[in-house]
């Protein structure tokens, strides 16, 4: 299979072989590989192993002294930053499409394993290997759905390319760096983005159809940083849908996987730089992780503009509440008691007082702790002590959820 970018450029999709039964898994292609039994030292929904993964890709692991370290992993930096001038498709500015493009254009790396649209579905995934700058500009954007990206690993060695950037999100990436010695590349980029909540392509074209009349014409969706929605549309119109205002109670039970109400790494903290929104308050939000992720941003020169990441609001209370609306639920979708009348008097306000900033992505991370928890608890108690790494317990603590003894390794 081939996808074609716009400018012409070859973008090769390999064929992939099918996936094994896992019973919590979310497809990132090593149970596609010519040994799927990796994924028993891979997954981190077998068996997490974030302090070891860390020490090995940053030289130490988080530091629960220094400011946020325990709420994001190990990082040099962290800024606010936006690409000057932002890249026409882009899902915020294209900084994640621009570092790739560069470690292309300088001979970094030999290829690129990345995401492209379905030739038939813009929202399905389909991994790709790119070798060719001109080639990123199709993998531009967000898609929703499992995608296989790691099964490209072999197609990538056999061809010779020995220097690779692997742009994935988390569960991906704890795969990819649990077995990144045994592959034996020269040379790995890794490029995160953050990510907590995934669901089927299928699924996800539910939930558009819940938000437009017209669902296939909606080109572009962003959960953003001020408590919003935005949505596109092919004729050029665009529209914000608060988060209390999104047809949530509509949604099928399992509209998320278990794997994705149970992950705990929402910062991608095995990347060598994280690209995402949650502290960006309008921009997109970098971790430099290490001397790599430094060498990545510094590829960007003077196309990217950097300033320093602000915070505001207070957390406890909306995490607080999360954590009894997700006990609530019962295994499902997090129930909201809020009346409908005070719904628009909330939205109005959440993004005025609510966390904001550096806040908002703190709370973020706490939430999907206590959720992690709460779900593990009710449908797998027996897998709390292998999934739920120790930092873990310390978010939580806060909010009375504590280990129990069979609970901590």
């Amino acid at each position: 299979m081939s996808v074609i970018s716009p400018t012409g450029e070859a973008i090769w999709a390999p064929p992939l072989q099918p996936a094994a039964p896992r019973e919590l898994c979310t497809d990132c292609g090593i149970s596609r590989t010519d040994d799927p039994k990796a994924c028993g030292r891979a997954c981190q929904f077998i068996q997490t192993d974030y302090d070891a993964l860390e020490r090995q890709v940053h030289g130490r692991a988080r530091d629960p002294l220094r400011a946020d370290e325990l709420h994001f992993g190990p990082f040099r930096r962290m800024v606010r930053a936006s690409l000057t001038p932002p890249r026409p498709g882009a899902q915020w500015t294209g900084i994640a499409t621009r570092i790739a493009e560069r470690l292309l254009e300088t001979g970094a790396v030999d290829a690129v394993l990345t995401m492209a649209p379905d030739p038939a579905d813009r929202w399905k995934p389909v991994p790709v290997i790119v070798t060719k700058a001109e080639g990123m500009a199709a993998c531009r954007g967000m898609r929703m759905g499992y995608a296989p990206l790691l099964a490209l690993l072999e197609p990538a060695r056999r061809r010779g390319y020995r220097r690779l950037a692997v742009i994935g999100i988390p569960c991906q990436v704890h795969a990819l760096r649990a077995l990144e010695r045994e592959f034996g590349f020269e040379r790995l980029y890794v490029i995160g983005t953050p990510c907590s909540d995934n669901t089927t392509t299928e699924k996800f074209h539910q939930f558009l159809e819940l938000l437009a009349d017209d669902p296939d014409s909606i080109s572009y969706l962003e959960f953003r940083a001020d408590y919003r929605v935005e949505l596109r549309f092919v004729n050029g119109r665009t529209r914000l849908v608060p988060f209390l205002k999104l047809p949530i109670s509509k949604l099928p039970g399992d509209f998320f996987p278990l794997t994705c109400r149970t992950c705990v790494d929402y910062t991608n903290v095995l990347a060598d730089i994280t690209v995402g929104y949650m502290g960006g308050q309008g921009e997109q939000w970098l971790l430099l992780r290490n001397a790599r992720g430094e060498e990545l941003a510094a590829l960007l020169g003077d196309e990217l503009c950097m300033a320093e990441p602000g915070s505001a609001g207070k957390r406890h209370g909306p995490v607080k509440g999360y954590l009894a609306n997700v006990e609530r639920a019962a295994g499902g979708l997090p129930l909201r008691a809020m009346p409908n009348w005070l719904r628009p008097v909330v939205a109005w306000l959440m993004p005025r007082i609510g966390p904001r900033g550096l806040e908002f992505a703190r709370a973020r991370v706490e939430m999907k702790a206590v959720e992690t928890v709460v779900h593990l608890r009710r449908e797998h108690p027996r897998r709390v002590r292998n999934m739920v790494p120790r930092h873990v317990w310390t978010l939580v603590k806060g909010y009375g959820v504590t280990p129990r003894d069979d609970e901590l390794r």
